[in-house]
């Protein structure tokens, strides 16, 4: 009897352990919801539990149909296909998972209705004026969630490198100074959860790609945060990465795939090497290091050639669209990703919102490799692409050394003369982005030897430029940093943002006289270009420089404005017969910033290290 007795104990632990290892349950199911009424019907849930494919999803609600179940090498993985009708109502479908016909598990999944007109929302564009923040150095508006049990880094201000506790709390109560300054669009760098162990506060290595950080706050406060920027005529860009992630995210634990990364098996950091993509000569060994290189050690590269990726990585940027009511994307690292994913990324995200906008980050100097990417460039390659803005490096670098350097041999002014004659490799210039600097390069106001009149063309160069002025938090006040790069202290707190502050910019409380010059400087000339429609729509007409002069023209048919810069340390007056073309010889013009009125009929004297600006009388 023993050994039967032994063998019947056998039997009933092992069914005992079965019953156990079969207690299902999801880790993960993204994305957590959708919306009825998409352009596309399809939706791909990834769905993440221990040896979840062991089982058999079904449903049935009325307009959604269950298409494909896509199993993987891994079982803790299933991709469920949707199709969801033109017909499906908002609500909450059940999901059951089923195991020989039998439910084991159940998940509610919720479709929403989607916001009146949300598919025709306007993207940021000409009329804007962009604000950059980096969120955990801009305002500390809840000190309880600095430092978060179960996230890895605590808050240490004294660490250039670490975390501050800026939040999006921080950024609600300080919307009403971004508007009075003239902003009416806010781009923070990215929000996502980054639960890494050191320098996190950056953003840019997402540990969940559909959780804002907990430092932060949550998903519900950012909609609520965009809501209430809205109602002040603010919009918000999201800073989304498409090629990388943050060694600590939680794929990087269970692996849906053998491809899910580039490199998987053995990383290697990528080259930067950005031209092989366009270069008819490079070696396909530099090309692919490139592409498909890691961006450092703590940033693993993503392969969106694998299409069950492909289609994650469009659906998150969908979703944060929709889910918090967007009004732009700024994208990281562009040309990183896979060119045919970006295509494809690209033309879904526009399809959905037709009037949205898109720029992305290609930190090249060549006019030819960053229009490259802009949506209707016609490659050598047929690449093609709907993106229709990308960030104007080559105006960047012109800007700061044109500014600083002599104006002779092809110096000085030449540079942006020159990098503005070269719009016509971009299919739209004027949809480019333009800027002093952001949260990778010195802070302007350093770079230009703290000489305030040239900041001062800085920013009436960015305001009446073609394109979209970009302008980083503190710029305003001039804050500084080392010229060489030091992301620490460029990303430095804004003063005023914490308790006990000595300084606060928001209400100009211990700011020097020069600081408040600036910020009322600034704050002036951005209102004034809110409704200035011949900046935000007119052609430009500009004159080669000479003798460290530089003027150009933005015109419409009943509007005229005219911008002249004299770099000299002496005064220079120039004959206004030159600019004939756009002036009359009984021309006058009001001094935007002082409200002089002046005369253009046959010469115009400008101040030593000045710039005018003028609104043109015909």
């Amino acid at each position: 009897m023993k050994p039967l007795v032994h063998l019947l104990v056998l039997v009933f632990l092992t069914l005992a352990f079965n019953a156990q290892a079969t207690d299902y349950r999801i880790r993960h199911l993204e994305p957590e919801s959708w919306w009825v009424g998409m352009r596309e019907g399809q939706l791909q849930l990834m769905v993440h539990g221990e040896r979840i494919a062991d089982l058999t999803p079904s449903l049935s609600y009325p307009g959604v149909t269950l298409k494909d179940v896509i199993r993987v090498v891994n079982q803790n993985y299933l991709f469920i296909d949707l199709e969801i009708g033109d017909a499906a109502p908002a609500g909450e479908l059940v999901l059951q998972f089923k195991q020989q016909n039998e439910t084991v598990l159940s998940y509610r999944y919720r479709l929403n209705a989607r916001p009146d007109h949300s598919a025709q929302r306007q993207g940021f564009n000409s009329s804007d004026a962009i604000y950059l923040i980096s969120p955990d150095r801009f305002a500390n508006g809840n000190p309880d969630n600095d430092s978060l049990a179960g996230l890895k880094e605590k808050a240490d201000r004294r660490n250039s490198s670490g975390r501050h506790g800026g939040d999006l709390q921080g950024i609600g109560e300080h919307l009403d100074y971004i508007a009075k300054m003239g902003f009416t669009q806010i781009w923070p760098t990215p929000l996502m959860e980054n639960d890494q162990p050191r320098t996190s506060y950056h953003g840019y290595a997402a540990t969940n790609l559909y959780q804002v950080d907990a430092r932060f706050s949550s998903n519900q406060d950012y909609r609520n945060l965009v809501a209430k920027a809205k109602a002040k005529n603010l919009g918000f860009i999201q800073d989304v990465v498409l090629n990388h992630i943050g060694s600590g995210h939680w794929w990087m634990k269970d692996l849906p795939t053998a491809d899910w990364l580039n490199f998987q098996d053995q990383p290697v950091i990528t080259n930067h090497k950005r031209t092989t993509l366009q270069d008819p000569h490079a070696a396909a060994v530099d090309r692919q290091k490139f592409s498909d290189g890691w961006f450092t050690p703590e940033m693993p590269d993503l392969n969106q050639r694998n299409p069950l990726l492909a289609n994650y990585l469009i659906q998150n940027s969908l979703w944060w669209i929709e889910y918090a009511g967007l009004s732009g994307l700024r994208t990281d690292t562009y040309s990183y990703s896979d060119p045919a994913f970006l295509t494809r990324w690209s033309a879904r995200i526009m399809k959905e919102y037709p009037s949205f906008n898109i720029v992305g980050e290609e930190w090249s100097s060549n006019p030819a490799i960053v229009s490259y990417w802009q949506r209707g460039k016609v490659n050598p390659d047929h690449y093609l692409s709907s993106t229709p803005s990308m960030m104007d490096f080559p105006v960047f670098e012109a800007l700061r050394q044109g500014l600083l350097s002599d104006d002779k041999d092809g110096s000085g002014f030449d540079k942006l003369y020159l990098a503005i004659a070269n719009d016509f490799l971009y299919p739209d210039a004027g949809n480019l982005v333009i800027f002093e600097g952001n949260h990778d390069t010195s802070r302007i106001f350093s770079e230009l030897g703290q000489d305030y009149r040239l900041y001062q063309m800085a920013m009436v160069y960015l305001a009446t430029m073609r394109g979209i002025p970009q302008f980083f938090y503190g710029t305003e006040i001039l804050m500084a940093s080392p010229r060489q790069r030091d992301d620490g202290k460029v990303r430095a707190d804004f003063p005023g943002g914490w308790p006990g502050d000595a300084v606060d910019a928001f209400s100009g409380r211990g700011l020097g006289p020069r600081q408040k010059a600036a910020q009322a400087f600034l704050r002036r000339l951005l209102n004034w270009r809110k409704t200035a429609s011949v900046v935000h729509h007119g052609k430009l007409m500009h004159f080669a420089p000479e003798h460290g002069s530089y003027v150009y023209f933005r015109y419409q048919e009943d509007k005229k404005v005219m911008v002249a810069f004299n770099k000299n340390l002496t005064p220079i007056t120039l004959d206004t017969s030159r600019f004939r073309e756009m002036l009359t010889p009984q021309a006058s013009a009001t001094d935007v910033l002082s409200g002089r009125r002046l005369s253009l009929a046959k010469s115009l004297t400008l101040a030593p290290r000045s710039v005018l600006l003028l609104e043109v009388d015909r």
